[in-house]
């Protein structure tokens, strides 16, 4: 099989009964690890106004973690767009360039307070339904299963997102469009943009920065074309949007011009993975996968992440359930030999270029352990080779 090379997306999830510093600390020991068992990448989501994460400023934690590092590639997975500014973000990440020149990834994300989609993704299917008709999800070819997908209108709809963007943005301000925003950084990084009206911006430092610019996305709407008709790298989020993924897939596929960053589409997809020595330990340590995710389509925001006894204390609806199947059922959990063929499954249905992988487990010691298992049964099928560029 053609090697795959693994990356990491780390959330800073902080466990139940700790702390933001506990976690923030335990996230640059883990990227230290992580370079070590030879992860590609090594990347920072941002996330607002969640008890349970401490990953608000992936340009911040980056800067802590550069510093802490080596040679392993270090991003965003993602920058939200929709409530930050082209200038300010390529400025922060070249200000990070320029102490560690050649190591960063730049992933932009179109959330975060931007102008409200119209109308369904193009070629999404619509809620309760599949491409074949079958209700409950279906498998590919291959194997992999395409669940449902999840509506997102409770979370959508809640208090806590409405103030979340409330807070993130200045009084009146108007978030700009996702795509003319990708369109400005890449002209900023390059040294050529102009204003309308002729005026020049010589962005320093940030100008000229050696990084990869990748786009995410969750379906094959804005995000995928826009990483297309760019010819960007992009990011597919098999671990948030499992319904949509092979659309997204498609759709940036579809949509991709040659670039002078890439000949040809480059793609990540990403998969939420706990590895043990068995699968009943496997279990037992991604029991509080389940609540966690409750807690943030309920629209309260993330709990610190539950020990294996909390969540199973916890009283389940038919509601509760429903409401978090597709992502428990599509979480690659068990054995090394079990998740390295699930994962086979998922990069032969997708085509991946590589594979971005997020683990939360309640005791470090476990999370660290899953990433070291995967690493090395990853690296004993495949013989992994050096990611491609």
């Amino acid at each position: 099989m053609t090697s795959t090379p693994l990356a990491i997306l780390d959330l800073v999830p902080i466990s139940s009964g700790s702390t933001a510093t506990v976690a923030l600390r335990n996230s640059i020991d883990l990227a230290q690890r992580a370079e070590r068992l030879g992860y590609a990448r090594y990347w920072f989501a941002e996330h607002h106004l969640n008890p349970g994460v401490a990953g608000t400023s992936p340009a911040v934690v980056l800067a802590l973690t550069a510093a802490a590092t080596k040679a392993i590639r270090i991003g965003s997975g993602a920058v939200q767009m929709g409530h930050r500014t082209a200038l300010a973000t390529v400025e922060e990440f070249g200000l990070i360039d320029a102490l560690h020149p050649g190591r960063l990834d730049l992933g932009l994300g179109r959330s975060g307070g931007g102008p409200p989609r119209t109308g369904r993704a193009a070629g999404s299917s619509p809620a309760g339904s599949s491409p074949n008709g079958e209700r409950g999800g279906y498998r590919t070819a291959n194997g992999l299963l395409i669940p449902p997908p999840h509506s997102t209108e409770r979370l959508r709809k809640s208090p806590r997102v409405a103030l979340t963007r409330t807070l993130l943005q200045l009084p009146n301000a108007e978030p700009q469009d996702y795509a003319d925003q990708v369109d400005d950084i890449v002209a900023l990084l390059a040294g050529c943009y102009r204003s309308p009206d002729g005026v020049e911006a010589r962005v320093v430092p940030g100008q000229g920065a050696d990084l990869q610019l990748w786009i995410l996305g969750s379906s094959g709407g804005e995000s995928a074309q826009v990483a297309g008709e760019r010819g960007l790298r992009f990011a597919a989020n098999y671990h948030i949007s499992p319904a949509t993924t092979i659309e997204a897939v498609s759709g940036y596929r579809a949509a991709f011009r040659p670039s002078v960053e890439l000949a040809e589409p480059y793609l990540s997809v990403s998969a939420d993975v706990v590895v043990a020595a068995d699968e009943a330990s496997a279990r037992e340590h991604a029991a509080g996968y389940g609540l966690w995710v409750r807690s943030i389509r309920t629209g309260g925001g993330a709990i610190p992440f539950p020990t294996p006894e909390e969540a199973l204390a916890h009283e389940w609806t038919d509601e509760d359930h429903a409401l978090v199947a597709d992502r428990l059922d599509t979480q690659f959990v068990g054995s090394p030999e079990t998740v390295v063929a699930g994962l086979d499954v998922l990069v032969a249905d997708t085509g991946a270029d590589e594979l971005l992988i997020t683990t939360i487990t309640h005791d470090q010691a476990d999370r660290i352990r899953s990433y070291q298992l995967l690493a090395e049964a990853w690296r004993a099928a495949h013989a992994v080779g050096t990611p491609a560029p």
